[in-house]
């Protein structure tokens, strides 16, 4: 049974030049030789760094309404087969560590579509007067990370747990409800 760490952020929280940086970065390092899954390590640390640095884009799960609208839609992944083991919201972004049973008829890709369509429309009628319709919600697409073994999850859950303190977010982050494992 596959078990992925996905992040997810919203769109625009990467200014454009740093997301092409750390693209051409995991692809050297492809062309270095680099193992792949050392890559994709590096490259994750250094895309989640900048996304903890907030340097540009919207902040909406600073309001507890968005973000408790984005952990109800989460939980409701397991409606659908997935197993949520994990997940933490901040104020630009996801981690969600779920496991995906062989049964499913639901690949990852549909499930974080339908997050994304879902949340999107649910937290779009939040901050109506601040986001045009047309404006973009979520930044298309997603990193996914499979996870290999049991002491792997461990330290991924861990990681997403203590990803707020980590990112010097204030102590409200740290506590709460929007922390699950």
């Amino acid at each position: 049974m596959p078990i992925s760490l996905i992040t997810f952020r919203l769109h625009g929280t990467i200014p454009a030049a740093t997301g092409r940086e750390l693209q051409a970065e995991r692809r050297r390092a492809h062309e270095a030789g680099a193992e792949h899954r050392r890559a994709q390590k590096q490259f994750f640390a250094a895309f989640d760094a900048v996304l903890d640095r907030a340097p540009i884009g919207p902040r909406y799960f600073d309001s507890e309404k968005m973000a408790e609208a984005l952990a109800g839609e989460i939980l409701m992944l397991e409606e659908t087969g997935f197993a949520v083991l994990g997940f933490a919201i901040l104020p630009n972004h996801v981690h969600l560590v779920v496991l995906l049973p062989e049964t499913s008829n639901l690949s990852f890709a549909k499930a974080i579509d339908l997050l994304h369509l879902r949340t999107g429309t649910a937290c779009r009628r939040l901050v109506r007067p601040k986001l045009p319709p047309e404006a973009e919600f979520w930044q298309v697409g997603w990193q996914e990370y499979e996870v290999q073994d049991e002491a792997e999850l461990t330290r991924l859950l861990a990681y997403v747990r203590g990803n707020a303190r980590a990112a010097g977010l204030p102590a409200r982050f740290q506590e709460w409800p929007y922390v699950n494992e």
